[in-house]
């Protein structure tokens, strides 16, 4: 299986991978969505493959401090199908409405969010 080039997924997040030598991967993500963390940030992302299965992961700082999203799926009919979870140190909270917000440090079971994402090659 070659990874090496461009994935979009559902929302238009790009991951592109530029070596898979060796069972590795390695490249970049960049969020289409918003309200993620890495939003206007390529982070690198470093994985593993092996036939038709992968994983990778990436980490970086958002608004609120340390994120990291791991990705964990296979290729089916040419899409890239993932499960995914991301993980946040802490998030921005207010007290009430229209008050500022402050950083506050998350419980491990609050910290984590999971779904899925279906990624297709565009170059």
């Amino acid at each position: 299986m070659n990874w090496i080039g461009k994935w979009r997924n559902q929302y238009g997040s790009i991951v592109e991978i530029i070596d898979d030598a060796n069972g590795k991967l390695a490249g970049m993500f960049r969020t289409a969505l918003p309200d993620s963390a890495f939003y206007g940030q390529d982070v690198r992302i470093s994985g593993i493959h092996q036939g038709n299965c992968v994983c990778f992961a990436a980490a970086g700082q958002g608004p609120a401090g340390d994120v990291i999203v791991s990705y964990t799926g296979m290729i089916r009919e040419g899409r890239m199908e993932t499960l995914w979870f991301v993980v946040a140190d802490a998030a921005l909270t207010a007290s009430a409405a229209g008050e500022p917000a402050a950083v506050k440090k998350l419980n491990w079971w609050r910290s984590m969010t999971t779904s899925a994402d279906t990624f297709k090659r565009v170059s």
